[in-house]
């Protein structure tokens, strides 16, 4: 086998390795908090990767980035602000602009990485920054979520997996999550990008999932597979008394009428299907400990 050109490598763990063929060079550099490349990939399109792992793709963003926003938005029912954590490409940004919200605050500690996607991904974000209804804050997360008054009826967490050493540790534990809890509306929700749900390396998402618990009356998990990670991908939902799988078919037709063509993922149909988990997800929830500020959450690859 002849291997040519320039290709990128991704660790998924120590015993696993990726192989991407890259296209073009479009950045590559290091901000405060992180590293980033910027290529096109001859499979996936512009990729964007942090600290040498894939965080987005052309091919597959609207799915992730779908699946993060709607199921949410849809179980809040008419939410009129939001709140986003992390999502520094502006995707998340771009999906919540497409309801009728009076306000949207994104919260990012990264203003450089911001900064590069507005510049070099406006695929991804297609204005949303410009929006008069988006607020955009650079600061730590959990500072801003501790000394705003301000009330939100969803709250999106898309933050990357709490690394040793990295900016999101203290972004998983109860005491973070009690304070978000503090600061939704009476019918707020909250979702979490969980990281993988596949067998081998699904060790995140029973940790949120019974750290929720302990502060949240309904919390459900979620997935789908994401083509770019090459894996199954959690989610979990947590809110102050809706339930996501029961929201009625013909009110989440309503609620995207008018932008229901422009999506290429999210339908009523998948908005029930995601919530269904396969047995080992099942039985890995059981698995999950309390995270807490003297005992977060450490992801390992």
């Amino acid at each position: 086998m002849v291997i040519e050109g320039i290709w990128v490598v991704e660790k998924h763990t120590d015993h696993i390795l990726y192989l991407y063929r890259i296209k073009e060079h479009i950045y590559h550099g290091k901000t405060a908090y992180q590293k980033v490349d910027m290529v096109v990939l001859e499979s996936f399109g512009k990729t964007l990767f942090l600290d040498g792992k894939i965080q987005s793709a052309e091919i597959d963003e609207a799915v992730y980035h779908e699946v993060l926003v709607h199921p949410a938005m849809i179980t809040h029912g008419s939410p009129e602000k939001v709140l986003i954590i992390g999502g520094g490409e502006g995707a998340t940004l771009r999906e919540v602009l497409r309801y009728p919200v009076k306000k949207a605050v994104m919260v990012d500690i990264d203003e450089q990485l911001v900064k590069l996607c507005e510049a070099y991904m406006p695929e991804w974000h297609r204005g949303a920054f410009y929006d008069e209804r988006s607020e955009v804050i650079f600061t730590d997360a959990r500072q801003y979520i501790e000394n705003t008054d301000e009330k939100f009826d969803v709250i999106i967490s898309d933050l990357t997996e709490p690394i040793e050493g990295g900016p999101s540790v203290m972004l998983f534990t109860k005491e973070f999550y009690q304070s978000v809890y503090d600061r939704l509306s009476d019918e707020g929700v909250l979702v979490v990008q969980s990281a993988s749900a596949d067998v081998y390396y699904g060790n995140l998402y029973p940790h949120i999932y019974r750290t929720l618990k302990e502060i949240f009356p309904v919390v459900k998990v979620y997935h789908t597979f994401i083509l770019s990670f090459q894996m199954d991908w959690a989610f979990t939902i947590a809110s102050k008394g809706k339930d996501p799988e029961d929201v009625n078919a013909g009110r989440i037709r309503d609620i995207i009428s008018d932008f229901e063509g422009e999506l290429k993922f999210y339908t009523p149909d998948m908005h029930y299907a995601i919530f269904k988990l396969p047995r080992y997800m099942i039985e890995n929830l059981k698995n999950g400990r309390v995270l807490r500020d003297d005992n977060p959450a450490i992801w390992e690859s």
